[in-house]
């Protein structure tokens, strides 16, 4: 079987929770990749630029990571955690309801806000849940995880596609010139006022039709809640149901105790995905005395991810502006496809990345997809006026970047010896380059044109190239001062029964002379 026994029998004893969990990501993936290819109608029905747009993404990102650090408060007790997951998809589902009504940027961006909390509370419960419950199995449960991450992303721009307007994927200086286009059309016609009212009204009712696909999304997000009220259900936590289940820590300590034997008495492992307190981390006692290689692994690891997540979230959130613009000048539903395939190929390339983690090398994996990223954005670059190759080349983007940050963490991790806090770090690091390189792309792409997209991608990938090879020349230090601390330790070893012995027998021979 491909899957061990062990692992089927825990997924079938605990499948009401782990389905619940992964319909939770796919509530996450589904909110964080609609702006992508809706950004050009928000951007009309706000009358806003695209360096002012960009700052929503911000908003969502920074906030998403804000919810990330405060939502392990909810862990405590399942109902805690639960009632705190009920009302975050419901917030996004209320959000995605309320954006058609958001028509200036600031209303916007805190609609955002509050959706990227939602997300973050969401992101930080599910995964602590699941590790609670399968513990040192939940390796497998959490790539399923992040699979529906990529699926609730692929799905958001194919609802949003057919409702975008072919007027609002122009920019707002080529609104400005379809203005002008009907002024023109319509002067010295004897019915130029009824027809420049006709023409004003289809103008204003173009910019609308992506309304209905937040509100798509709205309804298709509702199944979300509803599955984790009937799951407080089953679990008798809500307060109109008579008596009480044991919570969900309880009964996994309870399950997990027959075969995990003396694992029991051993103090608590690490928090896993990345949500613990980076402060308290950074404030280990622990951490005196230790190697400047060792501080240099945590930073140039994080700055890897912070290039790579860059990459990630400025290219899901401007490939369709770059499209829709000259040279390429896609239509913005054939544009609207774009972030589809991307999530698509994301999605694929966590699936691929599996197998491939048995059979190569971390290293060798991350080197193929960072050079392979370069490579693809340099060809994207040389031939700027192919749409095939814009089409071929965002499913190869995204098959490359897909397995960067599991594989750093696990990298970065077992230089580590699982030591210190680089998934804390890690993960930091990630939604920060997310945020940042998104707001500093925006305005770049505004500021110099659509072109400097390409090149900021081909910039961005190869510093993150080359922060991993010093990442690996700080990896050989690191290496070398481990063996010399185990050659000293072993040396001590080796003289402590001699040096033990020798005390006890000075004073017998003195006595004896006496």
């Amino acid at each position: 079987m491909f899957v061990d026994e062990r692992i089927v029998t825990l997924f079938k004893r605990n499948a009401h929770h782990t389905l619940t969990y992964w319909s939770l990501f796919f509530s996450f993936g589904l909110s964080i990749a609609f702006l992508g290819p809706t950004i050009k109608d928000l951007q009309c029905q706000t009358k806003s630029t695209l360096s002012q747009i960009t700052w929503v993404f911000f908003s969502q990102q920074f906030c998403l990571l804000i919810g990330s650090s405060v939502g392990g408060i909810f862990k405590r007790t399942l109902f805690s955690a639960l009632s705190a997951l009920l009302v975050s998809t419901l917030l996004i589902s209320v959000i995605f309801a309320v954006i058609p009504w958001c028509t200036q940027v600031l209303t916007l961006a805190v609609a955002m806000a509050v959706s990227g909390l939602a997300m973050g509370v969401i992101d930080t419960i599910a995964n602590i849940q699941l590790v609670s419950i399968y513990q040192k199995d939940s390796a497998v449960f959490l790539q399923a995880l992040h699979f529906f991450i990529g699926f609730g992303a692929l799905v958001s721009p194919l609802i949003a596609d057919p409702f975008l307007s072919e007027h609002c994927g122009n920019s707002t200086g080529n609104v400005t010139e379809l203005t002008h286009h009907f002024r023109n059309t319509l002067i010295n016609s004897p019915v130029a006022e009824h027809n420049g009212g006709e023409a004003a009204a289809a103008a204003a009712a173009a910019g609308s039709g992506v309304h209905y696909a937040f509100w798509i999304m709205a309804l298709i997000n509702l199944p979300v809640p509803l599955a984790v009220l009937f799951l407080m259900y089953r679990e008798r936590l809500i307060p109109c149901c008579p008596g009480a289940a044991p919570h969900l820590l309880d009964k996994d300590e309870l399950a997990m105790e027959n075969r995990q034997g003396a694992r029991a008495a051993e103090p608590p492992a690490p928090q896993a995905g990345g949500h613990g307190n980076i402060f308290s981390c950074c404030q280990n006692d622990n951490l005196r005395g230790l190697p400047l290689s060792f501080f240099m692994i945590h930073i140039l690891g994080g700055m890897v991810l912070f290039m790579s997540d860059g990459i990630v979230g400025a290219y899901a959130g401007f490939v369709f502006t770059y499209a829709t613009k000259p040279p390429i000048g896609l239509v913005p539903k054939a544009a609207g496809y774009l972030p589809s395939i991307f999530w698509a190929a994301i999605t694929a390339g966590r699936l691929l990345s599996i197998p491939l983690s048995y059979r190569f090398p971390v290293v060798r994996l991350l080197i193929f997809n960072l050079a392979g990223t370069i490579v693809t954005v340099l060809l994207l670059l040389i031939l700027p006026n192919s749409r095939a190759m814009l089409y071929v080349g965002t499913c190869l983007c995204g098959l490359f970047l897909s397995s960067i940050f599991p594989c750093m963490l696990a990298y970065t991790e077992d230089i580590l010896d699982y030591q210190g806090c680089a998934t804390s770090v890690l993960v930091t690091s990630a939604g920060m380059g997310e945020m940042v390189m998104t707001v500093l792309v925006g305005s770049i792409i505004e500021t110099n044109g659509s072109y400097s997209f390409l090149l900021c991608g081909v910039i961005i990938a190869s510093l993150g190239l080359l922060i991993f090879l010093a990442l690996l020349f700080f990896h050989r230090l690191h290496r070398n001062y481990l063996t010399g601390t185990t050659r000293k330790s072993a040396m001590v070893e080796e003289e402590t029964p001699g040096a033990s012995g020798s005390p006890a027998a000075e004073p017998n021979e003195e006595a004896q002379k006496s």
